[in-house]
């Protein structure tokens, strides 16, 4: 797989560090089922799936990509910053 970097380029996958799925973090810092369901359930799709990837090994910009977890077709790459990124 290979990723865009709208910094570097495209660069082979291992120079990128997964970050987990782009999730909306929930309002508020008190402990609840919403803060229980961000950080510990997933739902591991088969198929179109937004996540975070920093260039670890590039310029360390963390990127929001969209791809298909099924075929690794990425469709989108985007900086993510402002957004919350892990």
């Amino acid at each position: 797989m290979r990723l865009s970097c709208p910094f570097c380029g495209t660069r082979d996958r291992r120079e990128f560090t997964y970050g987990g799925a782009a999730l909306a973090r929930p309002d508020g810092a008190e402990w609840g089922a919403d803060w229980d369901a961000y950080l510990h359930l997933r739902d591991n799709p088969a198929g179109v799936s937004v996540e975070y990837w920093v260039h670890a090994m590039g310029c360390g910009a963390w990127l929001r990509v969209t791809r298909d977890t099924v075929t690794h077709a990425v469709q989108n790459v985007v900086v993510a910053s402002g957004e919350g990124a892990a």
